[in-house]
């Protein structure tokens, strides 16, 4: 185990630079617009470029090889993001960059916890009730969850219980103090967004790995020694379902965190979200190059999770371990 481990972080290590690498060449062969409608100081945005090793003293782009090597010692090896350009005129991106998370993960977890118990839940009560009609209404729902882009549920909460219902406002509170009720209720319409599409693919995949379980031949033959269905389902069933189902849910908590990017900018949260789009628009390269890596990390650590969390949740279960001196 300690030796896959080891393999798997090295090359997310490495696949994490080649695309960090690929970013930086490509940002690179664009223009870079000092335009003075942005209202910048430009002998001040000489002296940053020089200091990361954009250009010389005098203004000249210095090779693109020399920039690379800049690159890599200021910012994936020294942690040193530069300063924003457009959107944070002088400030220090990473800065930026930690003061927005809390919202992000905040808005994440809350819609983790409002979604696996309510997912699993629907899942279990399909898998029960299977070819009843409880289970075709529930599967019906499900393919329709699972279809439709969460910016369109984000629109029909935002119609439906925050203008006409006025339930909610339409965009999430301003400020800072998000363990408050009136901030939690704000931010409420951008967590059932999230949570839709959540939902239904946890109560997907608990009906079909509970209905699978269910049919196998050692739940029979613990019915037939006397226990009864409700005593197979919660001592057998959902163990052996929870092993395919529990990584699951790790994975979808660190890739839901990317899935957020658009309902972040519809419910206005400040988060992570809003400032990787709007780096773009406003052509802020390194708060750009830092997000980017962020969502990269993001999406491959939990490629790793999910596999390493099997092994965890079933001992039976030996990643890397060798079967007859082979693999």
């Amino acid at each position: 185990m300690g030796k896959y481990v080891i393999k798997r972080v090295l090359l997310m290590l490495l696949t994490f630079f080649i695309i960090m690498s690929g970013c930086f060449i490509l940002i690179r062969l664009l223009p870079n617009v000092p335009a003075q409608q942005f209202g910048k100081d430009m002998n001040l945005v000489l002296q940053r470029r020089v200091r990361q090793g954009l250009v010389d003293a005098n203004g000249n782009a210095i090779p693109m090889i020399q920039q690379y090597w800049h690159f890599i010692t200021r910012t994936l090896i020294g942690g040193d993001w530069g300063v924003s350009e457009s959107l944070y005129i002088g400030q220090d991106c990473f800065k930026i960059f930690l003061g927005k998370l809390p919202a992000t993960m905040l808005l994440n977890v809350y819609a983790m916890i409002f979604s696996v118990p309510l997912g699993l839940i629907l899942g279990i009560y399909a898998a029960l009730r299977k070819n009843k009609w409880q289970d075709h209404v529930i599967s019906t729902g499900v393919m329709i969850f699972v279809s439709v882009p969460s910016y369109v549920y984000a629109f029909l909460v935002q119609y439906l219980l925050c203008y006409k219902a006025k339930l909610f406002p339409l965009v999430m509170k301003s400020g800072t103090n998000y363990m408050t009720w009136s901030m939690f209720h704000s931010m409420l319409p951008a967590i059932l967004s999230l949570s839709f599409g959540s939902i239904a693919g946890f109560a997907r995949y608990t009906r079909a790995e509970l209905t699978e379980v269910l049919t196998s031949e050692y739940l029979l033959l613990a019915r037939t020694k006397g226990l009864t269905k409700g005593q197979t389902t919660r001592r057998h069933a959902l163990r052996n379902a929870m092993v395919v189902i529990f990584p699951m849910i790790i994975g979808e908590f660190l890739g839901i965190i990317g899935g957020s990017l658009i309902i972040e900018n519809i419910f206005v949260v400040p988060g992570v979200g809003p400032l990787y789009v709007n780096s773009i628009t406003a052509l802020d390269y390194n708060f750009f190059m830092l997000l980017s890596g962020f969502y990269t990390i993001i999406g491959l650590a939990s490629g790793i999770l999910l596999d390493l969390s099997y092994g965890f949740i079933d001992p039976r279960i030996r990643i890397g371990s060798k079967a007859n001196g082979k693999y």
